[in-house]
């Protein structure tokens, strides 16, 4: 006899499960091609909408789900991108507020003097890497700092690929490791792991991935010959013909810095931090405040947070980077994330998601497969829920139970979700992160995947691990300790 929460899911076929997901790949393959980077204003949402009416047709036509269970498992997955809208928005503020009070330009301008061409990547990822350790938010620091430094990078020479690889990397890096991060919270929770457990494990596979990583962009920077003096010289020119560049705009920084030291809320943070930059715009740039409005200051100010602004510097590649896009830039993000949570969650009242992660479950025997297949899963569920939250969420209860009928510790598993699904979200042109770091560091998706070493590497890095058998335990509890798992 069944048990309810069987009889309750209906057992598609993998192979049928898997069909809304290849139609989403192959129509997203069309629409870059055929609109390219304008995809995402509307193209790549319907792409999303059209592949979730495939799996619902498909599980209410031939399986008979209710459209009632396929409804609530979309609306549960709406309400968990809640908080990262608001987030949203307000990074869109922050960013436009601190381009046009002077910090960021203040900070492209001392930054162009202080770091050197020839290891710009290298300390692009570590300073990123650094910065999302203290403050636990790859989004922050990329809507920051990685503003910024896309900034250097191009006055410097550097493709706006590499650039955003080495901030993404940092970002990534320093947020998994940082026990002030959600997702790292969120991964060992899932796992029943105590944090700093889990952070520990982490560091197997997470520190050799983040040190090839900057090997990598140590030799890339060293290996970069373009000569950018003029370049640097323009932007420098450009800056201070626009801009009144003072040491002491550096301050919003700071304060920004203690807000996060003082752990208050990332929504919080960004709100006050968005504030004190609008305040000391009025003061700093009250002619780049009146252009904006007008002659209305209020107006000025206002539109810096919420619409998107353009100044002339006098150089084509430099007004690109000062230009604004504010809240509203992140309307189209917005569209694509709420249309990303309703595939997801189609596919999951469907029951297609279980379908598939069963079947992979099936092949598991050993260590390898194990944890090949969670970061397999992990992937995956970027690709097809589009939220990280929910893909860690998704991997660790999918694999809870069958890791622990195998003997494997819970820390094997947190590990394993965060190598995958944490790491790789930013790589998926429609998924929350990939989306939102698309737009605010104003490269597309494809553009940077190339060249974030630290999220490509730190997948394969954990399924080697596991290979080798290194510091993987099995639990005895029988005896109530650990013993190492044997070579199989």
């Amino acid at each position: 006899m069944e048990s309810p929460e069987t009889a309750q899911t209906p057992r598609i076929h993998w192979l049928v499960a898997m069909l809304p997901f290849v139609v989403l790949v192959a129509l997203q393959v069309l629409v870059i091609r055929v609109f390219g980077s304008d995809a995402l204003d509307g193209a790549s949402q319907t792409v999303l909408l059209f592949s979730a009416s495939i799996a619902v047709a498909i599980a209410m036509l031939f399986y008979k789900v209710p459209w009632s269970r396929i409804d609530g498992a979309i609306l549960d997955n709406i309400k968990t991108i809640g908080g990262a809208i608001v987030i949203l928005f307000l990074i869109g503020a922050v960013s436009g507020s601190w381009m046009l009070s002077g910090v960021v330009p203040t900070m492209i301008y001392y930054g162009m003097k202080i770091v050197h061409p020839s290891v710009f990547l290298f300390i692009t990822c570590v300073v990123c890497a650094l910065v999302s350790l203290v403050t636990g938010s790859s989004w922050t620091t990329i809507a920051t700092i990685g503003i910024a430094l896309m900034g250097i990078g191009t006055a410097h020479g550097y493709s706006v690929g590499w650039t955003a690889g080495a901030i993404i990397s940092g970002a990534y890096f320093g947020d998994k490791i940082s026990p002030l991060s959600d997702t790292t919270v969120l991964a060992s929770s899932v796992g029943e792991v105590p944090l700093f457990t889990h952070i520990r494990y982490m560091m197997i596979t997470t520190v050799p991935s983040f040190a090839i990583a900057l090997v990598v962009f140590l030799v890339a920077s060293l290996c970069h010959t373009t000569d950018a003096g003029v370049q640097q010289a323009v932007f420098e020119e450009g800056l201070q013909n626009v801009f009144a560049i003072s040491p002491w705009l550096l301050l919003v920084p700071l304060f920004t810095a203690v807000l996060i030291a003082l752990r208050l809320p990332a929504i919080m943070v960004l709100f006050l931090s968005a504030l004190v930059a609008g305040v000391v715009m009025l003061f700093a740039q009250p002619d780049i405040v009146s252009q904006i409005g007008e002659g209305s200051g209020f107006r000025g100010l206002m539109l810096s947070y919420y619409s998107g602004t353009s100044l002339d510097t006098g150089n084509e590649v430099l007004n690109g980077l000062v230009q604004t896009r504010g809240m509203r830039g992140m309307l189209s993000t917005v569209f694509l994330i709420f249309c990303a949570a309703a595939f997801g969650g189609a596919l999951t009242g469907a029951g297609m998601i279980k379908s598939i992660t069963l079947a992979l479950a099936k092949g598991i025997s050993g260590r390898r497969s194990i944890v090949a297949s969670t970061v397999g899963t992990g992937l995956f569920a970027n690709m097809v829920t589009g939220d990280q939250y929910l893909s860690i969420v998704l991997t660790g209860n999918i694999f809870k139970k069958l890791y622990k009928e195998k003997g494997f510790e819970g820390r094997l598993l947190s590990r394993s979700t965060e190598d995958s699904a944490t790491v790789t979200s930013v790589l998926v042109p429609w998924n929350t992160c990939g989306m939102t770091q698309s737009v605010v560091l104003k490269v597309a998706t494809v553009e940077y995947l190339p060249y974030c070493f630290f999220n490509l590497i730190s997948p394969l890095m954990s399924i080697t691990v596991a290979m080798l058998g290194y510091k993987i335990f099995r639990r005895d509890d029988t005896a109530g300790s650990d013993s190492e798992v044997e070579e199989k």
